[in-house]
């Protein structure tokens, strides 16, 4: 049988909850060394543990080019040499001296500094200097619009701003900042800017660095944080309407990385990081303050130039993770699945002797694990099969860590058998910290998150409208509440939200109502099965989770991406597609359809068939009948952060959909 993970159990003997993690029961953890509670300390903790160790690396740029492509469009191709390091203590010192220039242009402790930069190291030493310094530190996806940067600029009152050279140029409106006096921008190279605003002064971090290090301003006394202060505020790009900013606490942080780290197994400054994934979001900026607080490296990346194949890099050379070769990961979902589906096209193409070596592998592999092996207790002749897989990510991943929406089961599973390493499910939210729930490393089964943390416990709280409570069965269901230290301190300058979504129990801990709803397996595992946003009421009556809905056709071969909808006033579901491009070609060849991928997508036999196939995939996942979608629109156009239809963590935007796709509706709806 498949271990269940060491779990959890409710501390009052209720179905309902709370359940904390079995070494756990007592007390919840806030922090990982006595008196380490605030992220200065647990940098300088670092920096005096691992002083000559590797902290931050960058690979090198050798050469840019342009390529022009048989569509005629020009990608930008990189070729890049090898990592160079900043130790922990010189990292220390940059964040030092950084800080200390700050403080010398005017910026004063516990007033907001914004940074709005890609994930890179200066990102890093930038936001260690703010933590030093008590600067809280406001952080804005890359990838939200101008008038959601504005709006969190100006909400906050930000006079300085961290940025790069490319985001200044390509999307910082900076007239429409109200309070904005200094521009400071991470890259080594002074260009002069022309269009900024006057009034406004534009420094290189490197200058900062150097005003910051003369003997007078380092001999300023900086006053630390305390683990109440705001470390963090952070803008997240929810699902709907305007960003909200979170505030988060040092002590918050400490909490949520604390209870992170007693789930990576033999965590420690051996270990290599690869950071790629926004700093901005809650799930990269704890993963990477883990590795820190360890002593691990952290190697810089973006997803264009992660692997050999990636976009941005020239064939032939090589791709972050081959260079690297890091031991840990975190990816979101919709990486994962580009992996998965990537390895199943080449396999598709295998002579039927290697195809046929593939499967036998595969299924060798998927018994050993169902019987509770581990994932590296497989046979030479499997490790020779999946070595070109693992080399993908660079051949050494020890374990991956997977947040920021569900993972499919075929998804996980490919990853466990063919990647050859574990992957940590995770369930938490910016207002948790990202800390809320993560699966055992040895527990195959699909679709759980896990237990949950040594920082946090879980509640499950009865929703009547959507028919979840703690008394069903056979597991218990119900609306997640998360409580413990690592509960954030609200929504930014908005009580009226704080007052919906937070609340402070009588043994004056802080609880965060969710709006996800889970079950709870016998071992204290959760899995999350709704959202209550996500409910549907049909004209007849009959509720429909649009997740639900999602969830099971994304397991269709035809899906790379769904979006179902519904109207109240009417009796159907419909649903926007986007096609997986191997799939829906070799489908429109059948058909004798030709043309461009467009004109594939637009056409109404193609169309009419897509949705046989997935009516078919519906039932035979025994879905009702009235949430299957009774019509579909094909789009052409992936959904990506840069669209504006999805999330940074490729979270379908419901609204911004609906919108996009307002003359599809009425036409599905319309009957014409």
């Amino acid at each position: 049988l498949v271990p269940a993970c060491s779990g959890a159990r409710s501390v009052s003997g209720h179905p309902a909850g709370p359940y904390r993690a079995i070494n756990s029961q007592e007390k919840l953890v806030a922090w990982l060394h006595p008196k380490v509670d605030t992220l200065d300390k647990m940098f300088e903790y670092a920096a005096s543990r691992f002083p000559q160790r590797d902290c931050l690396g960058t690979r090198e740029v050798l050469n840019e080019e342009d390529e022009p492509q048989p569509n005629g469009k020009v990608f930008k191709k990189v070729i890049l040499g090898n990592y160079n390091w900043l130790s922990y203590e010189e990292t220390y010192k940059a964040a030092r001296c950084f800080g200390s220039g700050l403080a010398a242009l005017g910026q004063r402790p516990q007033c907001n500094i914004a940074i709005f930069c890609e994930t890179r190291a200066e990102w890093i030493v930038a936001a260690q200097a703010c933590f030093m310094y008590n600067f809280p530190l406001v952080t804005l996806y890359v990838t939200l619009g101008p008038t959601a940067i504005a709006h969190g600029l100006n909400e906050t009152g930000i006079t300085h701003i961290i940025t790069s050279k490319d985001l200044l140029q390509s999307r910082l409106k900076v007239p429409a900042l109200l309070s904005l006096q200094y521009i400071i921008v991470v890259d080594t190279k002074p260009t002069s800017w022309p269009d900024i605003p006057r009034g406004i002064m534009v420094y290189n971090m490197d200058a900062v660095k150097e005003m910051g290090s003369k003997p007078d301003n380092l001999a300023v006394d900086r006053r630390q944080p305390e683990p109440s202060d705001i470390a963090v505020i952070m803008y997240t790009s929810g699902s709907t309407g305007i960003p909200k900013g979170v505030m988060i606490s040092h002590g918050n942080i400490i909490a949520g990385i604390t209870g992170m780290a007693e789930r990576i197994p033999n965590l420690n400054e051996t270990d290599t990081y690869i950071g790629y994934l926004p700093l901005a979001h809650v799930l990269e900026l704890s993963a990477e303050m883990v590795c820190i607080s360890h002593g691990c490296r952290i190697g810089y990346s973006s997803p264009q130039t992660l692997a050999d194949q990636s976009t941005k890099i020239k064939k032939g050379s090589k791709g972050d993770t081959s260079v690297l070769k890091p031991t840990l990961m975190a990816a979101v979902p919709e990486i994962m699945d580009r992996i998965y589906k990537n390895v199943m096209t080449k396999v598709e193409k295998m002579s039927k002797l290697q195809k046929t070596l593939f499967v036998l592998a595969y299924n060798y592999k998927m018994e050993q694990i169902s019987k509770g092996y581990s994932t590296h207790s497989s046979s030479p002749y499997c490790a020779l099969v999946f070595k070109r897989v693992r080399a993908l990510l660079g051949g050494n991943i020890r374990v991956l860590l997977s947040g920021g929406a569900p993972l499919s089961a075929a998804t996980q599973r490919f990853m466990n058998i063919c990647l050859c390493c574990p992957v940590g499910q995770g369930y938490g939210l910016t207002e948790t910290c990202g800390a809320g729930t993560i699966s055992e490393m040895w527990d195959y089964s699909t679709g759980r998150v896990g237990a949950p943390l040594v920082c946090s416990e879980i509640t499950l709280k009865d929703w009547e409208e959507g028919c979840y409570y703690s008394t069903d069965k056979p597991n218990p269901r119900g609306e997640i509440l998360i409580g413990g230290p690592n509960v954030t301190m609200g929504y930014y300058k908005n009580e009226a939200k704080n007052r919906e979504d937070f609340f402070v129990d009588e043994h004056g801990q802080r609880w965060f109502c969710t709006g996800d709803i889970g079950e709870v397996h016998t071992d204290g595992c959760l899995k999350i099965i709704d959202r209550k946003k996500d409910l549907v009421k049909l004209q007849a009556g009959e509720y429909v989770s649009l997740g639900k809905v999602e969830a099971v056709l994304k397991n269709c071969p035809l899906v790379d991406n769904i979006c179902a909808y519904a109207n109240s006033d009417q009796s159907y579901v419909i649903s926007f597609v986007v096609p997986n491009h191997k799939h829906l070609t070799a489908l429109a060849e059948q058909l004798h359809v030709r043309g461009t991928w467009e004109e594939m997508c637009n056409n109404s036999q193609v169309e009419k068939e897509a949705l046989r196939i997935i009516t078919d995939a519906a039932l035979s996942a025994k879905m009702e009948r009235f949430e299957i979608p009774k019509k579909i629109r094909l789009s052409a156009e992936p959904w990506t952060p840069e669209t504006g239809l999805v999330t940074d963590a490729f979270k379908l935007k419901r609204k911004e959909l609906k919108t996009h796709y307002q003359e599809d509706i009425e036409r599905m709806y319309g009957g014409k």
